[in-house]
């Protein structure tokens, strides 16, 4: 007799376009789950979603629920959500995404990936690693893979490697094996409330560790040095540039095709161990930390150094994260998600270490007000590796709050803290006609932000045809 688990429940996701919730709904049916959801429109994830013969409602209504059993909510669900109020009324389980998620990954050995900047990208170069390596995962991502074109994926094995979400505070639901912290910055403090609380959460993630798994942290982050002498359970190694880290990085070389680095590995007890010439396909400082990460967890679970290479090197990328989308006048159009002060000057900084001859051009969309208000300086003073900004206008993502301050006095605030050529456009068409007139010569071009620039990039192409 073949038992299935949960077989008399229909689950519901509310939200289900989300790239977290959908990739949660595609990993639950493949395991046996009925599921169903809604969301207010169409998307390439709706689409993923019909693809993998989930039924999908388009708008929030009483009735969508009407054979439902269990209601899972994504984070940007409000109050008077119908289908939430029909779903208390029914006294129907109700569960955030980060709790269900917690639920499934249980089931599983796992490595968690946490921070504020990387995780995405980590996340899928520790998949890349683990399929070399013949382990075939479940992926949870928070950015859809190229070698997958989905963000999540039901292995075969019983392994689980997921991105972890601290915006909420959903990541502290989550039980973990292994897990990674690849920085902590001021972000989600709507959420948080202040820095130091962010941190508290990270400290209680940390602590989470069990005596069987480990953590890894960058010991490099100012915040995460802060704590580590905070986390009462001890069961953590270290990686970074500096000379302390369990998993030193060295010999770095930044080049426009790849990056390369040695891996110094140093842990109690055991004999100095090396891993040299690890390359990836994509460039900056901050993703060979990123990969230094992948490999030190995959080192210490047994992946033999020669897979870890392998895995690194033939990463394939991840949508939204750098993407080379074509060429104008001999020009590169480049696509990114940075969208916190840190991520683009980190970004911005790796793109002039490799380009140092080219003229740096940067679209950017801001997204949401909050964050704009809260980073506004920080905002002002991370294009300064950049020659040319073209600032659009804020992406709100549903927030219903004003800017409190003069939005032409804060782009002359740029101008004079990035030492930046600046020219504010109003609307998606005023990109086209900038680019016809003034992209020519020796340029890169790129768009940044977490909202529609994405979509407005990747239309230029058509449109400059």
């Amino acid at each position: 007799m073949k038992i299935k688990l949960g077989n008399k429940e229909t689950i519901h996701f509310v939200g289900i376009g989300g790239i977290g919730m959908s990739g949660l709904a595609i990993i639950m049916k493949g395991l046996g789950f009925k599921i169903q959801g809604s969301d207010l429109s169409f998307s390439k994830n709706i689409e993923r979603l019909k693809n993998n013969r989930i039924k999908v409602f388009l708008g929030h209504r009483e009735k969508n629920i009407l054979n439902s059993t269990i209601l899972v909510i994504s984070s940007a669900i409000k109050k008077n959500n119908p289908e939430l109020i029909k779903a208390k009324k029914k006294k129907l389980p109700i569960y955030k995404r980060g709790e269900m998620l917690g639920h499934i990954v249980s089931l599983m050995k796992n490595i968690v990936v946490a921070g504020s900047h990387g995780k995405t990208t980590t996340t899928s170069l520790i998949s890349s690693i683990f399929s070399f390596s013949k382990i075939d995962p479940t992926v949870i991502n928070g950015g859809v893979l190229n070698s997958y074109a989905n963000s999540a994926k039901l292995g075969k094995s019983n392994w689980c490697i997921l991105e972890s979400d601290e915006s909420d505070g959903s990541f502290l639901d989550i039980p973990v094996t292994y897990s990674i912290v690849t920085n902590i910055d001021a972000e989600h403090l709507d959420y948080h409330k202040s820095l130091d609380k962010l941190k508290g959460s990270f400290i209680k993630f940390l602590d989470k560790t069990p005596s069987f798994g480990k953590s890894f942290i960058c010991i490099d982050d100012p915040a995460i040095k802060s704590i580590s002498n905070k986390i009462k359970n001890k069961n953590f190694l270290t990686y970074g540039l500096d000379r302390s880290a369990n998993f030193r990085i060295e010999n770095v070389i930044n080049n426009k095709d790849y990056s390369q680095f040695n891996l110094s590995i140093n842990l109690p007890g055991q004999k100095k161990d090396y891993i040299k010439k690890l390359q990836l396909p994509i460039i900056g400082l901050h993703n060979i930390r990123n990969a230094a990460a992948s490999a030190a967890v995959c080192y210490l679970i047994g992946i033999s150094n020669s897979m870890i290479k392998s895995g690194l090197k033939n990463f394939q990328g991840v949508q939204r994260r750098f993407n080379n989308l074509f060429s104008y006048r001999n020009i590169s159009f480049i696509d990114d998600y940075a969208h916190h002060p840190s991520e683009i000057s980190c970004v911005l900084t790796s793109l002039r270490e490799v380009y140092r001859e080219k003229e740096i051009v940067c679209i950017f969309q801001p997204h949401r007000v909050s964050r704009l208000n809260s980073l506004k300086d920080e905002f002002t003073k991370c294009f300064k590796h950049s020659d040319y900004l073209i600032l659009c206008p804020v992406f709100k993502a549903g927030e219903n709050i004003k800017l409190n301050f003069n939005y032409k006095n804060f782009a002359k605030q740029i101008i004079k803290n990035s030492k930046v050529n600046l020219v504010i456009v109003n609307e998606e068409k005023d990109i086209l006609k900038y680019v016809k007139q003034n992209i020519f010569g020796d340029k890169i071009v790129i768009g940044m932000g977490a909202g529609s620039i994405s979509n407005w990039m990747r239309s230029l192409e058509h449109k400059l045809k």
